[in-house]
């Protein structure tokens, strides 16, 4: 139980680091909404780019863009390995 804790412990400081990151990252994005988006990907564990674009407002290319500008800048990863329908989280 005490390594479990350990390794819980790692985990949530590389999740507060990620956010951090994602959220001083957010003024950088260049979409008008991007911010929805920043909150979404904070919120959720991981976070396709069309699901961003429904629930952000955003067009169907704006959102994939401002995912992939937090990505190119560190903020996000890519999750799911795919080619195609991607999922981007911290």
């Amino acid at each position: 139980m005490a390594r479990a804790a350990q390794e819980a412990y790692a985990l949530a400081g590389e999740l507060s680091r990620r956010s951090a990151m994602l959220s001083s990252v957010a003024p950088k994005l260049r979409a008008k909404k991007a911010a929805r988006v920043v909150d979404l990907l904070l919120a959720d564990d991981c976070v396709s780019p069309a699901r961003a674009a429904k629930t952000a407002g955003l067009s169907d290319r704006a959102a994939p863009a401002a995912v992939r500008s937090a990505r190119a800048l560190g903020a996000v990863r890519e999750l799911s390995g795919r080619a195609n329908f991607r999922l981007y989280g911290l």
